[in-house]
């Protein structure tokens, strides 16, 4: 969520905002209180154009990851089905990943605030690239085992975790219209998972579940190489000392703790994950593969994958105010493909309940990412989507481990119908909390040394915190309109209406 961030005038970040390599970070008021002055990748504006060689080079690293990823959960869970295991072997394999990335990426946040994020992300991918490489020979020699498969994925978890924060640090950094940015990327990377889970049943029909693994970790080397291609700036100025990494992350949980809104969604959506989405693949998995075929098992997946192309493309039309209200109501979607497979309903009925489904997750994503991207300082920003990124899939494992024993007691179906009424409940949660439904939206990021946002109007306007707060900024003129975006300079970040 990938569901699976502060308020309206903070210098901003995404799932990634702007850092600099080696930058540090400013105190949690947002004001630089250090001797020597920091200059960040924010003192460098971003491209006014998204057809520029950054974003092309990390446009096509996304893509290219995502389809790998996407022909993964078809290709461990026909594998594990084919050597006798059930949903609980695999919500196990999918659980040792979950369980090593929620519990290292907070590490990686603080990582990638202090080192030089691009290197970081490179070295995840390779080290993600022998992995996946491995499990290939495994399985394609017929000597794997569950503990095999369990072990390999607490590692790509590990790597995992380094890679993720700084996604979201990088989008900043290489296009001003953050919103159009996260909808081209999201509509991309839901067009490879379009394609992914067909090609891999295809791959896994003709061959064996190891040749699918042979390509995802082909898919890794093609991202590193493409983020190998970025030139991001690097600071002008050496960084001030910095406080140690356990003051990091001690700074990044009362920034987290300091934002209503972004605490608040992560609380409702560690229910989502363990009575909804969590078991959704191991369910869904046994449900399908045994009485259609892995064939179907991937055709209903490009079914989801197709609806969250199209949840992207309409996110880069449709500009709300509330961006976080929209996307809790798009979320009301999630409902149909848990409930269409639970009914046990026709194929085309379940690929169209799994499309409607990708639409409200395509749209909620574009919409979450873009909140954090610039709402979140830039010096904090790689920590904060780390702990977001935290709490929205520690219950994930919960939901996948709990999928067998659950499905055991009730009957998949019965699970899958409970996770369909959960989804609408969760929904309408987002929708009870104020900090979340009355989120204002910020257009673009500053490109000021001062880290401010450029907002989408210059009225006051009402925060989460119920305070109303001026937001210094001229007349909404960003990229999305083809101006250029106007610049605040020394506006302090808002954290729930007040005023650092």
């Amino acid at each position: 969520m990938t569901p699976p961030r502060t308020t309206p005038n903070s210098p901003s970040e995404n799932p990634g905002s702007s850092h600099s390599e080696g930058q540090g970070p400013s105190p949690a008021g947002g004001q630089d209180s250090s001797p020597a002055k920091t200059q960040g990748p924010d003192d460098a504006p971003a491209p006014d154009t998204l057809r520029s060689r950054n974003f092309l080079s990390f446009f096509t690293a996304r893509a290219v990851a995502k389809l790998g990823d996407a022909m993964l959960p078809i290709a461990l869970s026909a594998g594990l089905i084919q050597l006798g295991h059930g949903p609980g072997a695999i919500g196990a394999a999918l659980a040792s990943f979950t369980v090593c990335f929620a519990g290292f990426v907070i590490f990686g946040g603080v990582f990638c605030d202090r080192l030089n994020t691009r290197a970081l992300m490179i070295g995840a991918d390779l080290v993600r690239l022998v992995t996946q490489s491995a499990l290939a020979v495994l399985f394609a020699s017929g000597g794997v085992e569950l503990w095999h498969v369990c072990a390999i994925g607490a590692v790509n978890g590990l790597a995992a975790g380094m890679f993720q924060p700084g996604v979201a640090g990088t989008i900043p950094r290489i296009a001003r219209d953050v919103q159009g940015a996260n909808g081209i990327i999201r509509t991309a990377e839901s067009l490879a998972m379009l394609l992914g889970p067909a090609v891999a049943g295809l791959l896994v029909a003709q061959f064996s579940a190891g040749g699918v693994f042979a390509a995802h970790g082909a898919t890794y080397a093609i991202s590193a190489l493409c983020l190998a291609l970025l030139r991001l700036p690097v600071p002008a100025v050496r960084p001030a000392a910095r406080p140690g990494y356990r003051a990091d992350l001690v700074e990044g949980w009362r920034e987290f703790k300091a934002r209503s809104w972004m605490w608040g969604v992560i609380v409702v959506w560690m229910v989502f994950m363990i009575t909804s989405w969590g078991p959704l693949v191991p369910l869904t998995a046994s449900e399908i593969i045994p009485a259609d075929g892995p064939g179907a098992y991937g055709l209903v997946n490009s079914a989801l994958g197709a609806g969250t192309a199209l949840g992207g493309l309409f996110a880069l039309r449709y500009r709300p105010v509330h961006q976080l209200r929209a996307g809790s109501v798009a979320l009301l979607g999630c409902f149909c493909f848990p409930a269409a497979v639970g009914a046990g309903l026709p194929l085309s009925t379940m690929m169209a309940g799994a499309a409607v489904s990708g639409i409200g997750m395509g749209f909620w994503g574009v919409m979450w990412s873009t909140s954090v991207q610039t709402q979140v300082p830039g010096p904090i920003l790689n920590r904060l989507h780390a702990y977001e990124v935290a709490g929205s899939i520690a219950m994930t494992p919960v939901g996948q481990a709990l999928a067998g024993p659950a499905a055991g007691l009730l009957g998949g179906r019965t699970v899958l119908l409970v996770g369909g009424a959960m989804a609408l409940a969760v929904s309408c949660a987002l929708l009870c909390v104020p900090a979340v439904r009355n989120l204002r939206a910020v257009t673009t990021r500053s490109t000021a040394s001062g880290g401010g946002t450029a907002a989408a109007d210059s009225s006051p306007t009402d925060e989460p915190g119920g305070r109303c707060a001026h937001r210094t900024n001229g007349p909404a003129n960003g990229p999305a309109t083809g101006g250029s975006a106007p610049e605040s300079h020394g506006a302090k970040p808002v954290r729930d209406g007040k005023s650092s």
